[in-house]
């Protein structure tokens, strides 16, 4: 059966090819090859500063979070998700060097006959708590506020998105310059690091919606069907084998699969304002691996191609969607992220620094790979289930 396929089905994309087509001719910003787009300073005219502003959501997750919710009544999952709409913006700025002194809005549209003022409630004192705790790195968020709207005619269950705001000096912003020679330090999306509490699965919130239809059983078609949106085919909507409770053990310890899908987005934001203290001159590119995956270093590359041959492990979530999905190797790192979002492109010099400045934090990294020249901008993955060009 053709994966792709079955991911076209469903409504979503890995590469928003249509997205990036439709947004082509826009304007790209003061630097086009940073991660996020970098505005002038509007706010107060200094051409010294520039202004960064993103919108990001937590995507289909929400659905897999309200379908696990129902089952069980444990409110603690919409923290998490929570969290997720709030990284995925927040990474996307750490990427060009922001970290600090950030403004918040949440933008959070919701079914009123599904979705009670207690998931609200869990949502907005899930986003103070992580306000606390990235502050407590010297990290300033600021909550300005949001907008939460019941829409139940166009939102079946929720959706929960997030808008931020910085101003920060131009000297400071990372714009991609990715050379070669450069090594690549991968970071580690899984387990658990200091500033978590409990073991990571390492999702994020890419790849959400074939995770979940992959995973889980068909007995959900029937009982949630406002999970999903009806006018796909039957044939692609929950066609796995695990229940959201079932256990799988990891280190001996036994985690609900429904948790371990919807394990938070792993934020880096502690690990790169340090990385960026020491290190902010000799930092030649940073990418958040979110949508694309693996594949993401190819939209900021010209004449290299970036060679993964020393990959991080693949954590047992991404074992577990690849044996219930049969999805291919060489898909699988496309869509999701396998292990590691975050890669850091910089001279040999400098990068078992990086490393170190992790492991302070409890994440694994490693070198997982180097640019090299090529006529073609690409990334060629060499890992034990095969070797994939892209």
């Amino acid at each position: 059966m053709n994966k792709q396929y079955n991911y076209d089905k469903r409504g979503v994309s890995a590469t928003k090819d249509e997205v990036h087509e439709a947004i082509k001719h826009l304007d790209k910003g003061l630097y086009p090859n940073a991660f996020c787009k970098i505005l002038p300073d509007i706010v107060a005219g200094d051409e010294a500063y520039c202004n960064i502003m993103h919108a990001d959501t937590a995507g289909t997750k929400t659905s897999l979070a309200y379908l696990y919710w129902k089952e069980t009544g444990d409110l603690s999952v919409w923290a998490g998700i929570a969290q997720d709409a709030l990284v995925m913006n927040l990474d996307d700025m750490a990427c060009v060097g922001c970290v600090n002194d950030i403004v918040i809005s949440s933008t959070i549209g919701r079914n009123k006959n599904l979705i009670p003022g207690e998931v609200i409630s869990a949502l907005v004192q899930a986003t103070s708590e992580f306000i606390e705790n990235m502050r407590s790195f010297g990290i300033n968020l600021i909550l300005a506020g949001g907008e939460t709207a019941d829409v139940g005619d166009i939102v079946r269950t929720i959706d929960v998105g997030y808008t931020t705001f910085a101003r920060m000096k131009r000297s400071k912003v990372i714009v991609n310059n990715i050379q070669v020679g450069d090594l690549v330090v991968g970071l580690s999306a899984y387990d658990k690091a200091s500033y978590e509490k409990e073991y990571n699965g390492g999702m994020g919130s890419n790849g959400l919606t074939s995770a979940r239809h992959d995973v889980f059983d068909a007995i959900y078609r029937e009982k949630y069907p406002e999970t999903f949106d009806p006018n796909t085919p039957i044939s692609v909507i929950y066609n796995g084998s695990k229940k959201v409770t079932d256990v799988i053990f990891i280190d001996e310890q036994p985690i609900e699969i429904g948790k371990l899908v919807l394990s938070p987005t792993r934020t880096y934001l502690p690990v790169i304002k340090k990385l960026l203290e020491e290190h902010l001159p000799h930092i030649h590119g940073m990418i958040h691996c979110s949508g694309g995956g693996q594949t993401k270093v190819s939209k900021f590359l010209q004449h290299q191609v970036v060679v993964k041959d020393n990959l991080l492990p693949v954590p047992p979530l991404f074992h577990l969607i690849q044996s219930e999905s049969k999805t291919s190797w060489r898909e699988m790192y496309q869509v999701f992220n396998m292990g590691h979002r975050l890669e850091v492109y910089l001279p040999e010099k400098y990068a078992y620094s990086v490393i170190e400045i992790a492991k302070k934090f409890q994440i694994d990294a490693q070198v997982i790979g180097h640019v090299e020249a090529s006529e073609k901008a690409g990334v060629k993955i060499i890992s034990p289930y095969g070797q994939f060009e892209y």
